[in-house]
């Protein structure tokens, strides 16, 4: 149901843009999570509790996980399920700053077939649904072309340089660059602004489903650090970092990547 779910998203995205820009990020009351989890603030949870309620009444059917919601088992069971980070990049948000998205997808059978990432203070609303392309603000997107890895801009936190990531400790030669919000950069990616994206780290469902769709949609190759592809919807719902880019250019990173190392995380 791609078709049908999509208008659903983007609907209920702009709903939480709403909710969200209420608040000044600086004022807003933040909490940190336990065990080093990152900051919470009310309005990622007022945004989740719309969420909640808003998107299971209209597919009762539908399995929910999110970032601000205790996990339970019982999605497991279900067929299709929704995704969602109601903030991704609340430490920007809590900033003042403008870089953070609200993060909705629907998966089926471990795959994501809608997706939307919104950027309201931005006035950037990222689509896509399996098969119909992925478009910004409601044209069609593609991701870049280039292949040349010293000529690539790629989005990636420093750590994720470190020598020990690369085959052979060589580091490739691509231009690095940084945003806060994994979505935000994922959805850039699509966009063809910048030429890939990659976090070695572990990285949870709710901060790359969305993007992984959108990716894909617009011609774009996304998997884990080892090249495989992404799937969701699992017990514990993490994956294996996130490399993303256009065809070539992915290959050429994944294929200069060790498979397992020691070294520091973004």
């Amino acid at each position: 149901m791609p078709a049908t779910d999509l208008p659903l998203l983007i609907d209920a995205a702009l709903e939480a843009g709403k909710i969200a820009t209420r608040y000044s990020g600086t004022t807003a009351q933040r909490w940190d999570k336990p065990g080093g989890a990152g900051p919470v603030t009310e309005a990622d949870l007022a945004v989740n509790a719309m969420l909640e309620q808003k998107l299971p009444a209209a597919r009762p059917g539908y399995g929910w996980l999110s970032e601000e919601t205790e996990d339970s088992q019982a999605r497991l069971t279900k067929d299709r399920v929704f995704i969602i980070d109601p903030i991704d990049g609340t430490r920007s948000f809590a900033e003042g700053s403008r870089t953070w998205a609200h993060s909705l997808a629907v998966t089926e059978g471990q795959e994501v077939t809608a997706a939307v990432i919104y950027l309201p203070r931005r006035d950037l609303l990222f689509a896509a649904a399996k098969g119909q392309g992925a478009t910004l603000n409601g044209t069609a997107i593609r991701v870049s072309g280039i292949d040349d890895l010293n000529s690539a801009e790629v989005l990636a936190a420093r750590p994720n340089m470190d020598a020990s990531h690369w085959r052979n400790g060589t580091i490739p030669g691509f231009q690095r660059n940084y945003r806060p919000s994994l979505a935000y950069r994922m959805a850039t990616v699509a966009q063809g602004r910048f030429d890939g994206m990659l976090t070695l780290r572990p990285s949870w469902e709710w901060d790359i489903a969305a993007g992984d769709l959108i990716i894909r949609e617009a011609g774009g190759v996304c998997s884990d650090r080892l090249g495989g592809p992404l799937r969701f919807n699992n017990p514990h719902p993490r994956l294996n970092g996130v490399v993303a880019a256009g065809a070539a250019l992915h290959s050429r990173i994944t294929n200069m990547l060790e498979p397992e190392s020691t070294g520091p995380w973004s």
